[in-house]
Formats: structure tokens, sequence, C-alpha cells
């Protein structure tokens, strides 16, 4: 692998998440500025939270079935990049998601 695409590629995405995490730090401050009342300030919060958790879940999901995908792929032995091949990753990606919607609605 060449890791002359790769590091510029890591850079960009760890400024990208620096900045959200900057935005989403001064939004709370102004929230909490504004006089919002403690409860308002605990149910904002609260909600951040499960949509932590919830996004965790999800890739955790998601990323479980690519694997499976991959292992499919690997059993089959397929080497080249085929309609077939892309169809077995995106339909793993998809039961990933669907599988995520399955299971937060029975949490939620």
């Amino acid at each position: 692998m060449d890791f002359g695409i790769l590091i510029p590629i890591v850079l960009f995405v760890c400024i990208a998440y620096t900045i959200k995490v900057c935005v989403d730090a001064m939004v709370r401050r102004r929230m909490v500025d504004a006089g919002g009342s403690a409860e308002l300030v605990a149910s904002v919060l609260r909600d951040e939270e499960l949509r932590r958790r919830h996004s965790s879940l999800r890739w955790g999901i998601v990323l479980l079935s690519v694997a499976l995908g991959f292992g499919l792929i690997q059993w089959f032995g397929w080497q080249e990049v085929t309609p077939g091949l892309v169809a077995v990753l995106a339909g793993a990606t998809g039961l990933g998601n669907l599988v995520f919607f399955a299971v937060s609605r029975k949490l939620g």
C-alpha cells in the first residue's frame, strides 16, 4: 500500500473530526450561556449520548455484516471484481443497516 496516499486521507479525517468536536463544544457552551434551563441542557446531553450509542451500534452491525460479506467472497474464492462481488458487499451493507433498524426499534 502506498502510504503517500493514506497519510493525507487520515490527516483530512482527523482535521474534520477536530472541527466537529470544537463546533459541538461551542454549541453546548452557548446553550449553557444562553440561560437554558438545567432540564433542557440535561435533555440535550441525554439525547446526544443516546445518539452516540446508536451510532456505535450501527457502525458495529454494518461493519460486522460487511466482514461477513468479505468472508463469503473469500469462501467462494472470487478473485476478480465483478458485479456479483459488488452486489454481495452492497447487500451485506444493506442487511447491516436493516438489522440496525430492527434492533433500534426494539431498544427505543
